[in-house]
């Protein structure tokens, strides 16, 4: 006779028991789980003070209404308290906007166009010039001299400058044309790049240069390193010894100026061109200069070769090329 028959179920409980090695108890809950509770239903509160569905539509419709979309929450509730009408508190507003995400910049924004990079190379003195005009202190409080310069990239040299009382676009013209001619600038030759100063954009020049057959070139809006060469020029002058705070008379600035570039053309041995004046390395005088250091450097290590531990180092050339931004690898 099977044996699970022959057992009472007492008996039967017992043996499994043994057998699971558990007790009855424990079994019994295997057996006879716990019934779950019914889970309770979810109440949401709202809140007798919240604006019903159609206000809340109505607040949305009226911050979105053209005479309200691009002012903020706290205008639209001002103007219209001013009005006689109160459709909600300025936090309710914000919070309704959220929960659309329309919390942002509510007010039209102006849309500045994409300036480009500009990005000139000079291989030779007269193929890139940079211009800017710079402002020396007169006698008087206010009282300012306008300093224009030409300066060519490759050579660092003053091709052209005037100083004169005030800023214009005739006196820029005239001081371009002065230049090309004095430079003997052929149509196509040469790329004038300045900044966005009215003088430099006018038409008037954009005009003259068009006519001479001149490629310009404008840095990006309030980005100084678009223009370093001539901001480095104006830096050196600045910072002489003799540049005084105030000059008392246009006469007494202009003498300066005549000084201070033939200094800085002849005589100012500049770190950029491998510490030549700007002048030799414009008409192409920088080979003798480049030679006499030679043989000086030569003499010496032979007079003392002890002292020239790592043997004799030949005079660095001014660069190849110049660059005004180059090109980003």
């Amino acid at each position: 006779m099977d044996l699970a028959v022959s057992l009472s179920p007492t008996e039967a409980t017992g043996e499994l028991c043994e057998a699971l090695g558990v007790s009855r108890a424990t079994l019994h809950r295997v057996l006879n789980p716990p019934e779950m509770p019914a889970e309770a239903p979810v109440v949401v509160r709202v809140s007798p003070r919240a604006l019903s569905l159609n206000e809340r539509e109505n607040v949305i419709s009226i911050l979105n209404s053209e005479e309200f979309c691009d002012k903020a929450p706290p205008q639209i509730y001002s103007s219209l308290l001013d009005a006689g009408r109160y459709l909600a508190s300025i936090s309710t507003m914000y919070r309704l906007l959220r929960a659309r995400d329309e919390v942002r910049e509510r007010r039209n924004q102006v849309s500045h166009p994409v300036y480009a990079r500009p990005e000139l190379m000079a291989v030779k003195p007269n193929e890139v010039w940079s211009w800017d005009i710079t402002k020396l202190r007169g006698a008087i409080r206010g009282d300012y001299y306008c300093l224009y310069v030409i300066l060519d990239l490759f050579s660092r040299y003053v091709v052209g400058w005037t100083l004169q009382s005030g800023e214009s676009q005739d006196i820029a013209g005239e001081l371009i044309s002065q230049t090309c001619e004095k430079q003997r600038i052929e149509s196509k030759q040469l790329t004038i790049h300045a900044d966005r100063g009215s003088a430099m954009t006018s038409k008037t020049v954009a005009e003259l240069m068009m006519d001479l057959g001149i490629k310009k070139s404008h840095s990006r809006p309030h980005v100084p390193n678009d223009n370093p060469y001539s901001e480095a020029q104006f830096k050196t002058m600045k910072y002489r010894p003799e540049y005084p705070d105030r000059f008392g008379s246009i006469e007494e600035a202009r003498a300066f100026c005549v000084s201070f570039f033939a200094w800085y053309n002849t005589e100012h041995h500049h770190s950029g061109i491998a510490m030549l004046t700007p002048e030799s390395v414009h008409y192409g005088r920088w080979g003798g200069v480049i030679a006499t250091r030679t043989r000086v450097l030569m003499a010496a290590q032979a007079d003392h070769p002890e002292r020239f531990v790592k043997g004799f180092s030949s005079p660095q050339a001014p660069p190849n090329a110049v660059w005004i931004n180059p090109p980003q690898v």
